[in-house]
């Protein structure tokens, strides 16, 4: 009977080998994504703008473009993709690859779409990597020139007395106006009623006529211009104190204390991202904001420069997305 010959057993690794060889493994894995971020960016970076060229979003995005280019050493190049509320972009974004190469410029428009429209082909929570706010721009609070009330107290005491009997305009059912509209209703204890219409200058127009007597909006140029001019009464503005954007304005937090209702813009990567990647983007953002030039052309577009950590602006995400869940479920809010 022929044998087969012996194998020599190899001998055991100690445990203190054993464990010294998985320091070092767990080492070299946890210096891989600092060495990605080291390496970012290699290549030019996309910037995905959910809405159409020569919004507030899309001029913000070529406002910053150019230093952030500088600072990241590689092109920015913006890709408008309206559509859906924005949900197409923001989509789009969702399914690219989190290396930090493809990025979103969203707003609150984020949050409204997904919870509209269960079908918008993304989560808002859990699809996105958060990097920074970039800008505010409050809303604020005007009304038709014939209104008597001229200031907040004298308003909320005047609607008040009157339940269902002032008309507010809106862009829209789905509008970030019409939601921060019931916020402001609430808090103050209004009853009013909603006037659609299309578009953010129609709902300007609608006040100014006496169509509509409340507009409770982002402010633009020619609004201001009609403030200005006496066309319309500017009562109050929603920021946290006083605004750069609306200076004249009294906040209505000094008569609703707490209250504060802004649209914020801001940079998000796909989930998943690499976190030294998405701090190396930060870190170049707050260098952008940094600079008065660029603050100076955010505000002439009433907008405030307003930076953020990537952990700040995940808790705003999370409390403005249970705050608008709230307003549309209590108000049976539909998708225009």
């Amino acid at each position: 009977m022929k044998f087969l010959p012996r194998i020599p057993r190899l001998p055991r690794l100690s445990r203190r080998l054993v464990a010294g060889v998985a320091c070092v493994l767990a080492g070299v894995g946890a210096a891989m994504p600092v060495a990605a971020a080291d390496a970012y960016p290699a290549k030019p970076i996309t910037i995905v703008v959910p809405y159409s060229a020569g919004g507030a979003s899309d001029i913000q995005v070529r406002v910053l473009s150019q230093q952030l280019s500088a600072i990241l050493g590689q092109p920015i190049i913006v890709d408008n993709r309206a559509g859906a509320s924005g949900a197409i972009g923001a989509a789009f974004v969702a399914r690219a690859a989190p290396d930090g190469y493809t990025l979103l410029y969203p707003n609150n428009g984020l949050l409204i779409a997904a919870l509209l429209n269960k079908s918008a082909g993304y989560d808002p929570l859990k699809d996105f990597a958060p990097i920074s706010t970039i800008a505010t721009m409050p809303m604020v609070l005007v009304v038709n020139k014939g209104m008597p009330a001229n200031n907040l107290r004298e308003f909320f005491a005047y609607a008040k007395a009157r339940p269902d009997s002032l008309n507010y305009a809106t862009a829209g059912p789905a509008s970030y106006g019409n939601l921060a509209t019931h916020l402001l209703s609430q808090a103050a204890g209004l009853r009013m009623t909603q006037v659609p219409y299309r578009g953010e200058a129609n709902t300007t127009m609608s006040v100014r006529s006496g169509e509509a007597q409340v507009l409770f909006t982002a402010p633009s140029a020619t609004m201001l211009g009609q403030v200005k001019a006496g066309s319309l009464k500017l009562l109050g503005v929603a920021s946290a104190g006083r605004s750069e954007v609306a200076p004249d304005a009294q906040p209505i937090s000094e008569v609703l204390p707490g209250f504060r209702s802004e649209i914020w813009f801001g940079l998000m990567a796909p989930a998943r991202t690499p976190q030294p990647v998405v701090d190396k983007i930060n870190q170049a953002v707050q260098q952008v904001l940094k600079d008065a030039g660029i603050r100076a052309k955010l505000l002439a577009n009433a907008a405030v420069a307003q930076p953020s950590t990537p952990q700040a602006f995940e808790k705003l995400l999370r409390a403005e997305h249970a705050q608008f869940a709230e307003i549309i479920r209590k108000h049976n809010i539909k998708a225009d």
